[in-house]
C-alpha cells in the first residue's frame, strides 16, 4: 500500500464545480472551460501515488496546478471529485475532529515564505508544532533543541526571525517541520525564495537529513534542476493535467511530449545522475582488466558533477561505496562517456557490460 495515494482528483474552481465537471471529463481544456464556464480548472483527474520513505517532486509552471494539489492531501483544499488516501485512510471521510488530529500527528508542512512568527525566537518557533501537540515546556525544549542542531543553527535559538538571513529562516521552517516527528512533510515551493547558493546548500541539507530519516517528502517545485535532484519520483503537471511520471533519469531521457521535452532540453545530466545508476559491479568490472591504478571513493548517491572534475584532473578509476564504505561497484571513464552523451537505454546497457 502506497504511503499517499491520489486517485482521479479533479479541482474545478468556481460557483458551481459539479455542472462544469462533466465537460472537463469529457476532454474540454482548461482554457475552454474558463472562456465558456467562468470556471478554472485547478486539477484534471491528476492520479499519482507515493510510497514510504520517498521524495516525489511535483512540478511544473506558474498555474499548472501543483501547489493546488499539495493542498488536497492535508485537505486544505477539498476535490470537486476523486480521492486522497493517507495510509489508506479516506482523508475526505475525516470529521473536523479526527481532520485536526491528523493535521497534527501525521503531516508536516514547509511554506515557501517560511511562515515564520516574527514575535517567537527560534526554539519557540520550532517548538509550536509540539506546544499545539500538548507536550510540555522542557520536552518541546528538548526535542526543538535536537532539530535546530539538526539544520545547523545551534547557538541561534534565541534569536528572532528578523535576526536571521532568507536562508537561516528557512531552516528554522524545515527544524519546525521535523521535530513533530511525522512520516510525511509537504513542502511547498520551500527554497524557491532564496538565493541560489543557499538554496543550492538547503537542498543538500535536505538530501542529507532525507538519507538519514526516510520520511516520506511531497516537494512542489517549479525548477526542474531542483526537482531533478531531490526527487526520487517526479510528476509533471500542465494546465492542471499530469503529463508524465518518473524518476529524474526517465524524465530525462525519455521525456513524454513536446512540454516535458523543453523543460530537459538544456539539463547538465552530470547534475542529476547518481554513480550508482551507471557504476559496474564488481564482477563486470574484474572482466574488464582495467589497468589504472589511480582509484577515488564516491558514495553510491554521489551525482556525477560532485566528482566529474577529480576525474578529469587526475584519470582515475571511481571506487563506489555505500554509507559504510562496502565497495558497490566501479566506474571507468567509458562510462562516465556514456552517461553524458547517449540515451537512457544506452547508460543501462553499458552499465551492465
Amino acid at each position: 500500500m502506497s504511503k499517499i495515494e491520489v486517485k482521479n482528483v479533479y479541482k474545478i474552481f468556481g460557483d458551481n464545480p459539479s455542472k462544469v465537471l462533466p465537460m472537463v471529463q469529457d476532454g474540454a481544456t482548461k482554457e475552454d472551460i474558463l472562456e465558456k464556464t467562468g470556471h478554472t480548472v485547478g486539477l484534471d483527474n491528476v492520479s499519482i501515488k507515493i510510497e514510504e520513505g520517498e521524495t516525489f517532486v511535483c512540478m511544473g509552471l506558474s498555474g499548472s496546478g501543483k501547489s493546488t494539489l499539495i493542498r488536497h492531501i492535508n485537505r486544505l483544499i477539498d476535490p470537486t471529485a476523486g480521492e486522497v488516501l493517507v495510509e489508506g485512510t479516506n482523508v475526505m471521510e475525516l470529521n473536523q475532529k479526527n481532520l485536526i488530529e491528523f493535521r497534527r500527528h501525521k503531516m508536516s508542512m514547509v511554506f515557501q515564505r517560511f511562515g515564520l512568527f516574527p514575535h517567537k525566537t527560534v526554539i519557540q518557533n520550532v517548538g509550536y508544532g509540539l506546544e499545539v501537540q500538548g507536550k510540555d515546556l522542557n520536552e518541546r525544549n528538548k526535542i526543538a533543541m535536537e532539530k535546530i542542531e539538526a539544520v545547523g543553527l545551534a547557538g541561534f535559538e534565541h534569536q528572532y526571525p528578523n535576526q536571521l538571513s532568507g536562508g537561516m529562516q528557512q531552516r528554522v521552517g524545515l527544524a519546525r517541520a521535523l521535530a513533530t516527528n511525522t512520516d510525511i512533510m509537504l513542502m511547498d515551493e520551500a527554497f524557491s525564495a532564496l538565493d541560489p547558493i543557499i538554496r543550492s546548500d538547503m537542498q543538500k541539507q535536505l538530501i542529507d537529513l532525507q538519507a538519514e530519516l526516510k520520511k516520506t517528502i511531497l516537494f512542489i517545485s517549479h525548477d526542474l534542476d531542483e526537482s531533478l535532484r531531490l526527487g526520487d519520483h517526479i510528476g509533471i503537471l500542465n494546465h492542471g493535467r499530469l503529463v508524465q511520471v518518473g524518476s529524474p533519469i526517465d524524465i530525462i531521457m525519455n521525456p513524454a511530449d513536446d512540454y516535458v521535452a523543453a523543460f530537459v532540453k538544456d539539463v547538465n545530466r552530470a547534475k542529476v545522475i547518481k554513480a550508482k545508476i551507471i557504476m559496474l559491479t564488481p564482477e563486470k568490472f574484474k572482466s574488464r582488466k582495467e589497468k589504472n591504478s589511480n582509484t577515488i571513493k564516491v558514495n553510491e548517491d554521489s551525482f556525477l558533477d560532485e566528482f566529474l572534475p577529480q576525474v578529469c584532473l587526475t584519470p582515475a578509476i571511481v571506487e563506489v561505496v555505500d554509507k559504510s564504505g562496502n565497495i558497490k561497484g566501479y566506474i571507468t571513464e567509458k562510462e562516465l562517456s556514456v552517461a553524458l552523451t547517449k540515451s537512457k537505454s544506452d547508460i543501462l546497457t553499458k552499465s551492465k557490460t
